[in-house]
């Protein structure tokens, strides 16, 4: 499928989210306020009506009805919206990708762009190495085959205001995450300069904020222990993620991130990236090489997926 096809397909698809968000708005108005009637319905019941005002059951039970039909109604739009989205981000990659490559019948000047990669390190207590985490990694991409066509925005000490301000003025492609987390909760740096217990943000507000912005990430990899249910969820809101199916030693996590760029950078697919990043744990006689997962779209296969590949190469799209 062609980048102009492509185009018009996201277009489209953004039509329909607006419209779902609309709807999914315009249903809970309806829902609150139908709420508000039921309410003073049967305060006025209640009460004592005056003459003339009805007061059985059956006006509260009709509001009542009313405002729960509005709910559903709302909650199957917002549901809608969160499909489009996922839809959305799966088409945006697609497009990056061909755009990439040059794939552009469309008569349009095809982009050619490095992979833009956001890394946000954590560690408000003291005790992981995020900074010698960010440190193999730009190490491993400057002695890869395709380094030129890598670009790293690192940020050792990672508040929240990193993440937003670098998905809107950095674009990444990717966005990785080193730090403290769990099934729920990913550990943020706070703008002070002491040790701390950091600021927590669950795992919904992280994905609707990668979800906000107009361009979201292609990959998100969540480096972090037992993060593999946060990522399995971001696929409704982009088309990789990886994460973490148990605790995670600190060397551990360090040498798999420094594997799976190097891999990346020496046109590995996101797959094959994977397993590098797995093999080089285990060749450390390390132990949590099974611990990193990879999550993908329905649609896209990270076996034909190369986000490293130089217009003169092998255009391999998913």
């Amino acid at each position: 499928m062609n980048a102009g096809h492509l185009r018009e397909r996201l277009d489209q698809k953004r039509r329909e989210h607006h419209e779902a968000e609309l709807s999914a708005t315009e249903f809970a108005r309806q829902e609150a306020r139908e709420r508000a009637y039921a309410s003073k319905a049967r305060a006025i019941a209640s009460s004592g009506a005056p003459a003339g005002v009805p007061t059985d059951s059956i006006v509260v039970e009709h509001h009542e009805s009313q405002a729960v039909t509005a709910a559903r109604e709302a909650d199957l739009w917002r549901r809608r919206a969160t499909e489009l989205r996922g839809e959305m981000a799966v088409i945006e990659a697609l497009l990056v990708l061909a755009e990439r490559h040059g794939d552009d019948k469309s008569g349009g000047t095809a982009k050619t762009e490095k992979l833009r990669v956001l890394m946000l390190g954590a560690g408000p207590e003291g005790e992981l190495r995020v900074g010698r985490e960010q440190a193999r990694i730009r190490a491993a991409v400057r002695a890869a085959t395709h380094r030129d066509w890598v670009e790293i925005d690192p940020h050792p000490a990672a508040t929240t205001e990193h993440l937003l301000t670098g998905l809107m003025r950095f674009r990444p492609h990717v966005v990785h995450f080193s730090g403290h987390g769990s099934k729920e909760l990913l550990f943020f740096e706070r703008d002070i300069d002491e040790r701390h217990y950091g600021a927590a943000v669950t795992a919904k507000a992280f994905a609707r904020t990668l979800a906000a912005v107009d361009e979201p990430p292609r990959l998100v990899v969540l480096n972090s222990c037992a993060s593999a249910p946060q990522a399995a969820k971001l696929i409704d809101t982009v088309p990789f993620a990886i994460g973490m199916s148990d605790s995670i030693e600190d060397m551990d996590a360090i040498t798999y991130a420094a594997g799976f760029y190097a891999a990346l950078c020496e046109g590995q697919s996101l797959r094959g990236a994977n397993a590098v990043g797995k093999a080089a744990i285990e060749l450390e006689g390390l132990t949590d090489h099974d611990l990193p997962t990879l999550f993908h779209a329905p649609h896209l296969d990270p076996g034909t997926t190369y986000l490293v590949r130089p217009p003169s190469g092998d255009a391999r799209l998913p």
